[in-house]
């Protein structure tokens, strides 16, 4: 057997995680320097801060002066919980999944919130449900960007303008990288760990008018808990999306999310952080054009992520392989990427098919990818020949 010979350059930085996500270029703790640590968050400065990121965030990503923006605990996840546990219940809802989070908000629907009125559209990894089948006389939650399966969807054309129902959008992986159409969303939520290359454990929520009235015109038959509230003696508190916070955040995920935010404007804000994207999404696409063992797990160009990138193998000697060795062959091309220094953290999620996943997010330069994917090709030859001489 021939030994693969290793590429002689590796990534500069090999954080490919899909979250938590790099860092922007040229990110170190000094840039936190400024963090207001130690003191209330409820000081002057402390709120002045937490007001500047809602600010940013709003000039950035072009969110209308009609839509209020808030800091909320538990990362996407708390922001969607608060969100569907506030405002659910007062129609008929559709739950659209084509990857594990929307997945996951369907089984809370049904199964703890138990909306007798839930109907579920799902689609296998890989694929997008029909749009055409959602119902918008109904509620409507469904993700952006699915980040474990690589879909999304492909605009917000879909979504009817004169809807009775409201929209739920889980965009964790889809804002700061696609141009989401806000006039079309009355409920928007994401995490600073995805394509801002943030910290963890804070979400964004955003509310349109309609979601507001909603709020103010419905209470939910179940009981709330206080991180879940939005609402203060049954009317829309302001108060969380003017930088009071429901609990304490940390300022040093704050400062951080304003040092994010800072060098997102330093590229052109929105339409800067698309073109590095699109650019590490033309790099992943000639490679996988290229490469006669791999291929997109999402076959349709239209509906395939440019953020969470997600790849199957196709070469036909995985099919003589067995169950285990097929379902974990992600882990392994990860492991040994891993050992070598040229790629942390690829292999896909675990609720995925066996494979891999690379984010191609706005903080990722184009040139770590391109020194990536001959170490990719490497991995998979050896792996072949280390399971060939165990045979």
């Amino acid at each position: 057997m021939n030994t693969p010979q290793k590429p002689d350059i590796r990534p500069a930085n090999p954080r490919f995680s899909s979250g938590p996500c790099a860092k922007p270029p040229g990110w170190s703790l000094n840039d936190l320097k400024d963090a207001f640590v130690g003191r209330s968050h409820r000081h002057a400065t402390g709120k002045a801060k937490l007001k500047e990121v809602i600010t940013r965030t709003r000039d950035v990503l072009g969110i209308p002066a009609t839509h209020h923006i808030a800091i909320v605990p538990g990362s996407d996840t708390g922001a969607m919980e608060m969100a569907l546990w506030s405002m659910l219940g007062a129609r008929g809802v559709d739950l659209l999944a084509w990857d594990s989070f929307g997945a996951t908000w369907a089984a809370d629907v049904t199964g703890h919130l138990k909306i007798a009125d839930a109907r579920v559209i799902d689609a296998p990894y890989g694929e997008l449900p029909d749009l055409g089948q959602v119902d918008f006389s109904r509620d409507v939650v469904f993700t952006w960007n699915g980040t474990t399966s690589g879909v999304c969807v492909p605009d917000g054309d879909w979504i009817a303008a004169d809807r009775e129902g409201l929209t739920f959008c889980d965009a964790t992986s889809a804002a700061f990288a696609m141009d989401m159409t806000w006039d079309k969303l009355d409920v928007t939520t994401w995490s600073w760990q995805k394509v801002m290359g943030g910290e963890a454990a804070h979400g964004m929520l955003v509310l349109g008018p309609r979601a507001v009235e909603r709020l103010e015109q419905y209470t939910p038959p179940w009981p709330l808990p206080k991180v879940f509230r939005l609402t203060k003696d049954g009317k829309f508190d302001p108060a969380p999306f003017e930088g009071i916070t429901i609990n304490t955040p940390s300022m040093l995920c704050v400062e951080d999310a304003l040092n994010s935010l800072k060098w997102a404007e330093s590229i052109g804000g929105l339409k800067g952080m698309m073109a590095r994207i699109e650019a590490n999404a033309q790099a992943t696409s000639a490679w996988v054009e290229s490469a006669s063992w791999v291929d997109f797990l999402a076959q349709d160009p239209v509906s395939r992520s440019t953020t969470s990138i997600t790849l199957q193998i196709v070469d036909p000697w995985l099919a003589d392989q067995d169950d285990d060795f097929r379902k974990n062959v992600g882990k392994k091309i990860s492991s040994l990427l891993d050992a070598e220094g040229a790629a942390h953290d690829i292999a896909n999620h675990m609720a995925a098919p066996g494979g891999l996943r690379l984010w191609n997010g706005a903080t990722v330069e184009t040139s770590d990818l391109e020194a990536l994917f001959p170490w990719l090709d490497w991995a998979w030859a050896a792996l072949k020949e280390k399971e060939d001489g165990h045979a």
